[in-house]
């Protein structure tokens, strides 16, 4: 349900965006189809990868149990960079146009992913003794924990939004959206992953206290600053 409601949310936000950005509705439609294939694909095959490997190479089928969840942003977002490929090469326009517009449209998929988290009464976070801590259902220790799903919502979703429209409302250099949209998520990411606890089969991957989600949001953060100076570079060239 919180997929279609992503979905649905970047198609309006598309729209809105089309009429400064040249766009037309039925390109904004297949954007969003594209990037549904992508999100999807991408985000079941990047949980497999880099979270549960072992499991599904035992149980194959179990690729096919969508019900019982096992998706991942970083899989779902390789899989959105080849949507916007191949929507690129359809529409004879540059990759990097295509990923400034799209850019702006991702957070409140995000936010909508991760109320859906908190709903399920799954990817709790970790144990603590702060006021609104909660007990979930789910928990088999059933202890007081954040709950690190509203806080990512907040963060990934409403924070990273108004930072991407407020900044996409001005003309920037072609990639610099794309460059912010990067190292926003990362850094954002990053930090909500300080409260989240780790997935139980996988535990802390680096320095004793890294969760996977930190360890692969790094090079999103790198590569979000490189992508905005190169593209900041491009254009001081272009008016030269």
């Amino acid at each position: 349900m919180m997929y279609l409601v992503g979905f649905a949310a970047a198609w309006m936000l598309g729209r809105m965006r089309a009429r400064r950005q040249g766009w037309s509705a039925e390109q904004v439609s297949d954007l969003i189809f594209y990037g549904a294939l992508g999100a999807v694909l991408g985000g079941r095959l990047g949980y497999i990868l880099f979270y549960d490997l072992a499991a599904y190479i035992a149980d194959p089928f179990a690729v096919f149990r969508v019900w019982e969840g096992g998706m991942a942003f970083h899989g779902g977002l390789l899989g959105v960079i080849v949507a916007m490929l191949l929507l690129a090469r359809q529409q004879q326009r540059s990759f990097w146009v295509v990923a400034d517009f799209t850019a702006p449209l991702v957070p409140m998929g995000l936010l909508a992913g991760r109320l859906g988290n908190f709903i399920n009464g799954e990817l709790w976070g970790r144990v603590t003794d702060v006021p609104w801590a909660m007990v979930f259902p789910r928990d088999p220790e059933q202890l007081a924990r954040h709950p690190s799903q509203l806080y990512q919502a907040a963060l990934e979703g409403i924070l990273l939004f108004a930072l991407l429209w407020l900044y996409s409302a001005r003309p920037r250099a072609t990639g610099k959206i794309a460059g912010m949209f990067l190292l926003g998520y990362g850094t954002l990411r990053f930090i909500g992953e300080g409260f989240r606890q780790p997935d139980a089969h996988i535990g802390f991957v680096a320095l004793d206290w890294m969760s996977m989600g930190q360890v692969l949001s790094v090079p999103m953060m790198i590569f979000g600053v490189l992508i905005w100076f190169w593209a900041e570079r491009r254009s001081f060239k272009a008016m030269d």
